[in-house]
């Protein structure tokens, strides 16, 4: 009787992952201005936070949970500009290098996450 191989365990820096939002809008009427900052709004409501002008940021517990959330951000575009959407893991957001400046500032701590399932 052939045993069974236990499924490698990924390491969790391997499995989580982060979704960055990043977002090119038109704000030169009012309509513009007012879908602008609806789809800002709207990827607050589902849990991104600003990391600087139109790039936000959301940790997710999976890759299938940060398409969860992609698909649900790409039903609330705004009709005009242009949102990208970027799914990296834990470990390489981790390596993000922040400059103020010409100086290299050290980085703020990420922030706890809580996560039901």
């Amino acid at each position: 009787m052939a045993h069974a191989q236990p499924i490698p365990q990924i390491p969790w820096g391997w499995r989580s992952m982060w979704v960055i939002s990043m977002f090119d809008l038109p704000t030169d009427t009012k309509a513009a201005r007012k879908a602008y900052a609806r789809f800002r709004k709207d990827l607050v409501e589902d849990g991104f936070t600003m990391m600087q002008f139109s790039v936000y940021s959301r940790h997710c517990a999976s890759y299938e949970n940060s398409e969860v959330h992609i698909a649900r951000m790409s039903t609330r575009l705004p009709p005009a500009g242009e949102v990208r959407f970027l799914v990296i893991t834990d470990k390489q957001f981790a390596r993000i290098r922040i400059f103020r400046g010409k100086k290299r500032q050290p980085a703020a701590s990420n922030p706890a996450q809580l996560e039901f399932f």
